[in-house]
């Protein structure tokens, strides 16, 4: 105290150290007494509110700026104040939240100092203090500054343990908190704090596990990031082992897992910097502007090697706490999963990358639509459909850590992380969430671990070709606070920003989803056990054939051994029985390589020979004897009863039956044997050809072409014209295959069309991707389809919208002649500025066909008015049929689109025009003024012959041709054309004033 009160007198005076000190200067520095002091802080303090805030405020301010004289503040601090120190605290925490990056070391220094005291003392809320300086403690950052906070914070703790073990949530923070520092310490430089942290974490574990446990399913995460420390891998094996010696009732992992990790958690291991800018992306920043933002979080939070790991702290956030409000999702903010993304693809570590979809799917793992919210297992879904177009990369590496963490992830509840997966998806199918095309091997693996999800229906198919299609069932997505996006107290249901409203014809029922299932993989079936311990219950027949196929190499043996095995099976007594079902798992069990082969022969083009070799293994055998077996044998019903148990586990049983007829030339007109196959399974013939041909599809695209003739030749009545079969065809098929359908089709071997139904297959495809209409249309082409089939969906067709379907019936119609038929389709198309549609054909048909198309518009507008004579004679005014103003509006865009107007100065143009201008009201007149005025003269004298041009006709012909011949301008030919327009308006106005009369 006394070299303090020395410096600050060596600033005001310069005295020399043998130097009297100064009376004046003496009473400056001292003040008053501790007494006086207190008296007058006492007295002020009294005055209001206000003044005891006040002084409040300045003691504190004092303590974090003067070092030396904080013990005098702090006790002048809880002498003065009235409120238990509530205003200080208050005050430390706005410091702390808001400040604390900004704070000097030694105003730092001092907080910890304060915090110590106030522990000491057991003020009020200093829990809270502790907290908040703890999520300042930032994840995935070894600076001396974050290191320094780490270690004097755990010291701090360390030393009052007595007192952090009074707060329950405080423990349960503390120990999520260094258990997640503990990753990043592990530099031999910190070796001292590490080894502090893992001995304090693992006592608290130990000593409070029935607190820690309400941290959830991420205490286990967190705690295998350090299972390989030898502290934490004998704790392991207490939880595995001994689980109840570490609290009463604990009953292990599973009791963890199942339990959802509170939000405050998750949002402590960010710091209240970081999220503040986290919310800020996710409520304020546009999507499609966010690059600068993330760029700059980058540099600042991600730029470092030791931040790899803090990229599954702001996945878990965001996933976890970031719930938008309606309005949110309702507008172009930036969404959680385009961040997420963005999160995933910066990760360049292959062990970051690993936890960071671990963090993504983890409350995927034990989902539970009672406890969990919806909102947590959205972003990862919608990760996946967002990147398959623009990264399928991370759409495909997600997809694969699903599958592979299943089995991986902890062996022991390998079937409840399943079913918490399958929960997940079922959930998400409820909101109606397609899945995407994958490739082959993928596809397999899903189909192996998610074989609930993977339907034959084309719309729900897991493999198969189309876009993912994201709905939901109304368009109210959730119900939250308006003002915040995250730590709301409602749980939000499903939402996303860009969603599709399905209509409800195409809503399926999650019962039916779940009962067209994949297939299984043979260990799933029947595991190796259960088949060695079924076949022991067969006859030596059966049990010698089916070994042999299942361990024979050699093809012609093992043909011979199928062969063995349907005369036992037909031969065994019980057959009808019990037997089916367990004969059919181990048949499968012993074919299971027969399911997995290439069929279709890999030469090109294949031979005869290479499609016999191709049948020639033991699946086929079993279809030669069905075929070879007469429909009255009794025989043929237990081999159709073992290919329909067969079917319900290999779904390719139907088109390979179908091939094999095919190849072997066994079928006859009606494809008799599948017939009774579909009959057993006990499904119509179209359920079942589409189911197979479906399943066929997504197994090989060749034998589906390869079987096509056959199944429109033998199945024609119910094939035909079908639009599911159809869309089915042409949304796999390539050019190639394109081509050998057409081929078939001109040589007569495939008829894909017919008149019945025909037109609701066109307004199907409408729907259709544009390669599967293209594919739909060289089609329909190569049949030569009659226009009159074609031309009554004209109507319904949008220019913009329906760009497929006008494109090809523009070609059609350019190779047709104009009719009459053809003419009435065209015209009843609404007349729109955007459309070019009739236009078009008109145009291209005054080029080729003028004299046959003027002639059938000029019936086409005189015909409505053949009883105007009559009319007039009764004195009642003909009128414009609605049809013929149509026309009119048609010819009138055709005059806007033409650079020469040589087709209206035909005579039959002229003399339609002339005439359906006297019908007119004075409203359409002045609307067609412009076609009107290209009229010529109307001459109603009959002409001696049709064809002959009047004298004046012959003129106007000729000076059109003096004009085109010497190239003469527009200008030209203008004056030619006025001088003749006075005449006819004369006319024209005598007629009207006639018939009014």
């Amino acid at each position: 105290m006394d070299a303090n009160k020395n410096a600050l007198i060596n600033k005001l005076l310069n005295l020399s150290p043998i130097e009297a000190k100064d009376e004046i200067d003496e009473n400056l520095i001292n003040g008053v007494s501790e007494s006086e002091a207190h008296d007058t802080l006492t007295a002020t303090v009294c005055k209001s509110p206000v003044a005891h805030e006040e002084v409040c405020l300045g003691l504190l301010i004092s303590i974090l700026v003067d070092s030396q004289n904080a013990a005098r503040y702090y006790r002048d601090l809880t002498y003065v104040s009235r409120d238990g120190l509530a205003f200080v605290i208050s005050s430390l925490n706005l410091i702390i939240l808001e400040r604390y990056t900004k704070l000097s070391e030694s105003t730092r220094s001092q907080l910890l100092w304060l915090l110590r005291e106030m522990i000491k003392t057991s003020i009020n809320g200093t829990d809270s203090l502790v907290y908040n300086l703890l999520r300042q403690i930032a994840g995935g950052d070894i600076s001396p500054k974050n290191i320094w906070l780490a270690e004097s914070l755990l010291d701090l703790l360390i030393e009052n343990r007595l007192w952090l073990e009074k707060f329950n949530i405080l423990v349960t923070t503390v120990v999520y908190t260094y258990l997640r520092l503990i990753v990043d310490h592990g530099s031999t430089l910190l070796t001292n704090l590490r080894q502090k942290e893992i001995d304090f974490c693992v006592s608290l574990l130990r000593e409070r596990f029935s607190d820690c446990m309400c941290i959830g399913r991420d205490l286990v995460r967190l705690l295998q990031n350090v299972a390989r420390i030898p502290e934490f891998e004998q704790l392991w094996r207490d939880i595995y082992d001994n689980p109840s010696s570490l609290a009463p009732g604990f009953q292990g992992v599973h009791q963890l897992m199942t339990t959802r990790t509170s939000r405050k958690f998750l949002q402590c291991r960010l710091t209240p910097d970081m999220e503040k800018k986290i919310v800020y992306l996710t409520s304020q920043v546009k999507f499609g502007q966010q690059k600068r933002y993330q760029e700059w979080f980058q540099r600042q939070y991600l730029s470092t090697p030791e931040s790899q790991s803090l990229r599954c702290d702001l996945i878990r956030f965001i996933c976890g706490v970031i719930h938008p409000s309606n309005e949110v999702l309702c507008s172009d903010i930036i969404p959680r999963w385009a961040i997420i993304g963005w999160i995933l693809s910066s990760c360049t570590s292959n062990v970051a990358a690993s936890n960071a979809k671990l963090s993504l799917f983890y409350d995927w793992l034990f989902y539970d639509p009672e406890k969990d919210n919806i909102m947590n297992i959205e972003p990862a879904i919608l990760v996946m459909f967002h990147s398959l177009r623009s990264h399928p990369v991370i759409t495909v590496t997600l997809l694969d850590f699903l599958c592979r963490i299943m089995t991986n992830f902890h062996p022991p509840l390998n079937a409840q992380i399943k079913q918490g997966i399958n929960t997940s998806f079922h959930q998400i199918l409820e909101k109606r969430v397609l899945p995407p095309k994958l490739d082959r091997e993928l596809r397999l693996l899903l189909r192996e671990s998610f074989p609930e999800f993977c339907s034959q229906s084309n719309d729900l198919a897991l493999m198969q070709g189309g876009d993912i299609i994201i709905t939901r069932d109304s368009p109210d997505i959730i119900i939250d606070a308006p003002n915040s996006n995250h730590n709301s107290e409602p749980e939000p249901r499903f939402s996303d920003d860009e969603v599709e409203i399905i209509s409800p014809k195409k809503t399926r029922s999650v019962k039916e989803i779940f009962n067209n299932c994949h297939d299984k993989s043979v260990n799933e079936i029947l595991p190796k056990a259960d088949f060695d311990s079924l076949i022991e219950q067969f006859n030596e027949d059966i049990k010698s054939s089916l070994l042999s196929l299942l361990h024979e190499k050699d093809n012609e043996i093992r043909c011979q051994a199928m062969e063995k095995f349907i005369q036992a099976a037909l031969q065994e007594e019980d057959f009808e029985q019990e037997n089916p079902y367990k004969l059919v798992l181990c048949l499968i069990y012993s074919l299971q390589d027969e399911f997995t082969r290439q069929v279709y022969p890999q030469t090109v083009p294949p031979d005869d020979e290479a499609f016999e070799e191709s049948i020639g293994t033991p699946l086929f055998v079993m279809f030669r004897n069905l075929c070879q077996t007469a429909e009255e044998d009794p025989n043929r019903v237990p081999i159709l009863n073992i290919l329909a148990e067969m079917s319900s586990h290999r779904r390719s049983i139907g088109y390979l039956l179908l091939y094999f007829m095919k190849v072997s030339k066994f079928q006859d007109n009606r494809m008799s044997a599948y017939r009774d196959y579909v009959k057993t399974l006990g499904k119509d013939l179209m359920t079942a050809l589409l189911s197979d041909l479906r399943v066929c599809q997504e197994e090989d695209v060749k034998i589906l072409c390869y079987l096509l003739p056959d199944i429109y030749s033998c199945f024609h009545s119910t094939v035909v014209n079908n639009a599911e079969l159809l869309n089915l065809i042409v949304s796999c098929i390539d050019s190639t295959q394109l081509q050998d359908l057409i081929c078939y089709i001109l040589q007569g071997d495939m008829i894909m069309f017919k008149k019945d139904s025909f037109l609701s297959l066109l307004n199907a495809s409408l729907e259709w991707e544009t390669f599967e209409q293209f594919c739909l249309w060289q089609l329909i082409a190569a049949h030569n389809i009659p226009m009159e089939y074609v031309l009554p969906i004209l109507p319904k067709l949008e220019f913009q919208t329906h760009a497929e379907a006008l494109t090809n019936i523009l070609l059609l119609l350019k190779r047709e002649t104009p009719s009459q038929e053809v003419m009435k389709h065209i015209v009843n198309r609404d007349v729109k500025e955007s459309d070019s549609f009739v236009v078009s054909v008109l145009k291209y048909w005054t080029q080729e066909h003028c004299d046959k198309l003027a002639d059938l518009i000029s019936g086409y507008l005189m015909k409505p008015n053949s009883t105007g004579k009559r009319k007039r004679q009764t004195g009642i005014k003909a009128q414009l049929s609605q049809n013929a103003e149509q026309l009119l509006m048609h010819l009138d865009q055709l005059r806007q689109k033409s650079k020469t107007l040589s087709f209206f100065n035909h005579e039959a143009i002229q003399n339609a025009l002339t005439h359906v201008q006297s019908l007119c009201t004075e409203v359409q007149k002045t609307r067609f003024s412009d076609l009107f005025a290209l009229a010529e003269d109307y001459d109603p004298k009959p002409v001696a012959k049709r064809g002959k041009t009047t004298k004046s006709r012959g003129k106007s012909k000729q000076v059109e041709d003096s004009n085109s011949d010497t190239d003469a301008s527009e200008e030209e030919t203008i004056p030619s054309k006025s001088t003749k327009q006075p005449i006819s308006r004369k006319k024209r106005k005598a007629l009207v004033n006639s018939d009014s009369d």
